[in-house]
């Protein structure tokens, strides 16, 4: 395409004579500024450069190559159309001259004036094709803005985001303006109604049916020239729209824009925050309700905690009350065992007391608020069966590493609760690992001595860990992990009883629970479960009646506040044969040895004012030659105070104390069982 520089200077070509000369002088008298150009090729280079029109003389034309002239001609943008003028010789005219018209074929827009002519006659001619080389200019500026605003629109077009098509309404099967034809559609209009290659089809062969909803539209736009905009579900594609339409004109095209968007995203939103508010009050209501239920159950728990305690009390209470009466009626079962009435009359009190004996048993297994049902469990199926439970409670995003021995022995627990406990504590690694990690469950055994965990009797034990990677715990929060309600969680996402339901469940269990924590290293949940073949939470069966064992006379110290409890006991020892010196407290008992009193064995309360029997019973283990001790309680629930002392409850026979004084004191045995846990 050649170049489209404005210019209004004329172009001479005239190689003989004086022609060019003449021709540039008429023509800058009138004010045309014009150029002489040597020969065709001189002329070629001028036109590049712009000409508002060219006065040429015939014989520069008779011999020349023309080629290159009639390829530039040829080559104009679309609008151009040179202006010549051909100087043609005397008499040289189109009806006597055909080398003239053969030219008019090869110049196009030429006009032809024989010499000689006057000059005011090339001057007119000259001012006539420069006025119409202006209109070609002014045409050339027209296109050019028309070209700029097709781009604009068609870059426009290619790049908007909404969707944009342009329909013409054609003739259908009702009417003139029954259907319409999408003739221009942008790359976004698939995107936004699902549709593609949409262009050249009707809106009846796309979507059917569904098509007359929408003819009923954007009819009313063609012939009102209204714009419009509105929302409408497109079914074909399940996208919800919105919408904007104007006529294109003149109306007779029967032609619509129309620019769209997928409002699909948003109307679902919408719809969602809609049936939230709708549900808002039901779910504040039920919130409400359940925090009401939380806090009746807060409420309940606290008073079984309180009632539990007081049950304790009155069961540790009642035993005292009933060891007297059955030592007594021991002894009066042996003494008139051969008087029917008096044995008739003692063995209904002896059931009684064995009915309150019960009684107390069962008080005492509810102060203990739980009922567990135990039995042997293989911890390593447990856990196995419990992986892919864990592993969707703590996302991919959580390395799971389970590490579980097969050939462990069994553990005695309620495997329910068990279960609950260790994905509470999986749950609680989960949190403490926002961007994943490593969570680690082990069970290994372990053998707890004398001194290793206080709380716990010594023996062989399972101990199930839980370990994360996670964010780990300051010491001021490990302190109160496991106190009730405290969470370090926000709000909604935690209780803050997880972990003292399974501390609660541990020591309920005979066991133990203990959390260690670094700060940006992690946190570890150990669990001590008592073994199956351990001996665990074994206890003494209060015998039935029996026949004492022998038992060579002791010298016993025995300590016991309740003076009723203290009497009855030493009336039962002195009637095995023993002696017995009976004081009412730990200090004094301390006092009695260290002014020189050297007993076989000391047999203690637990509950004591000032010194416990477990206080007492240290004390006098860490002197030299210390005598056993024997403990006898009717409640505690402190085992830590208790350690691995020989354990003996109350209410007891006579019977009992003679079994477990004979236990430790005779070989082999030295170690007597703890009572069973009501």
């Amino acid at each position: 395409m050649k170049r489209t520089t404005v210019s209004e200077r004329g172009l001479v070509l005239a190689p003989r004579g004086r022609d060019a000369a003449v021709a540039t002088a008429m023509l800058g008298e009138a004010g045309l500024e014009t150029e002489i150009c040597a020969n065709i090729p001189a002329l070629i280079a001028a036109l590049d450069r712009g000409a508002g029109f060219v006065v040429v003389t015939e014989e520069a034309l008779t011999d020349a190559d023309l080629a290159g002239l009639s390829a530039w001609l040829a080559d104009q943008q679309e609008w151009s159309d040179l202006p010549l003028i051909l100087l043609t010789r005397s008499g040289g005219g189109l009806e006597r001259n055909p080398a003239a018209r053969r030219h008019l074929d090869l110049l196009g827009n030429v006009t032809f004036l024989e010499r000689p002519f006057h000059p005011t006659t090339l001057v007119s001619l000259a001012q006539s094709a420069l006025r119409g080389r202006r209109r070609q200019y002014e045409a050339r500026a027209r296109l050019q803005a028309l070209h700029e605003s097709e781009r604009r629109y068609r870059t426009l077009f290619e790049s908007i985001d909404e969707g944009f098509c342009i329909i013409r309404f054609v003739g259908g099967r009702d009417g003139p303006l029954d259907d319409y034809v999408h003739i221009e559609a942008n790359p976004a209009y698939s995107r936004n109604a699902g549709i593609e290659n949409i262009v050249g089809k009707t809106v009846r062969e796309v979507i059917g049916d569904e098509a007359d909803s929408w003819i009923a539209r954007f009819v009313p736009v063609v012939r009102t020239g209204e714009a419009i905009r509105f929302e409408q579900h497109l079914h074909a594609t399940d996208r919800h729209l919105e919408l904007a339409a104007f006529r294109i004109e003149p109306a007779e095209r029967g032609e619509v824009a129309i620019l769209f968007r997928d409002q699909s995203a948003r109307k679902a939103a919408e719809s969602a925050l809609r049936d939230l508010n709708e549900t808002l009050e039901r779910r504040v209501d039920e919130a409400v309700g359940e925090r009401h239920a939380a806090l009746a159950q807060l409420h309940e728990a606290q008073k079984l905690e309180t009632l539990g305690q007081l049950t304790g009390g009155v069961a540790h209470d009642f035993n005292n009350l009933l060891t007297p009466i059955t030592g007594a009626l021991d002894f009066l079962s042996r003494r008139f065992a051969n008087e029917p009435r008096a044995s008739r009359i003692i063995d209904g009190a002896l059931r009684s007391a064995e009915r309150a004996r019960v009684l107390v048993q069962r008080l005492l297994g509810f102060a203990r608020r739980q009922a567990l049902q135990t039995r042997p469990v293989p911890l390593s199926e447990l856990i196995e069966g419990m992986r892919d439970l864990i592993a969707s409670s703590v996302g991919a995003r959580i390395e799971l590493v389970l590490r579980c021995p097969p050939d462990l022995p069994p553990a005695v627990v309620d495997p329910n609760q068990l279960e609950l406990a260790l994905l509470n504590l999986c749950v609680n690694a989960r949190d403490a690992m926002p961007d994943g990690g490593q969570l680690t469950v082990t069970v290994e055994p372990a053998t707890v001595g004398p001194a290793d965990r206080p709380g716990l009797a010594p023996g062989l034990y399972l101990r199930v860990s839980v370990i994360d990677t996670g964010r780990g715990m300051d010491a001021a929060t490990l302190a109160r992990a496991i106190e009730p309600f405290f969470s370090t969680k926000e709000i909604g996402r935690g209780t803050g009883l997880g972990l003292s339901m399974v501390h609660g469940l541990a020591a309920q269990l005979g066991g133990a629970f203990a959390l260690a924590s670094t700060p940006g290293q992690g946190t570890r949940a150990d669990l001590w479960l008592p073994s199956a073949g351990a001996g665990v939470g074994a206890e003494i069966a209060a015998p039935a009646a029996r026949a004492l064992p022998g038992v060579a006379s002791r010298t016993v110290l025995l300590v016991d506040d309740e003076a009723l409890v203290r009497d009855a006991t030493a009336e039962m020892l002195r009637d095995m044969g023993h002696e017995v010196t009976a004081v009412g407290s730990g200090p004094e008992a301390l006092a009695r040895l260290d002014a020189g009193f050297r007993p076989d064995i000391v047999i203690t309360d637990f509950m004591m004012p000032h010194m416990d029997g477990g206080a007492l019973a240290r004390r006098i283990q860490g002197r030299p030659d210390a005598p056993p001790v024997l403990l006898i309680t009717g409640y505690s629930g402190r085992d830590d105070a208790v350690g691995d002392l020989p354990r003996l409850g109350k209410p007891f026979r006579q019977a009992d104390l003679a079994d477990a004084v004979a236990r430790l004191l005779d070989p082999p045995g030295n170690v007597v069982p703890f009572p069973a846990r009501a």
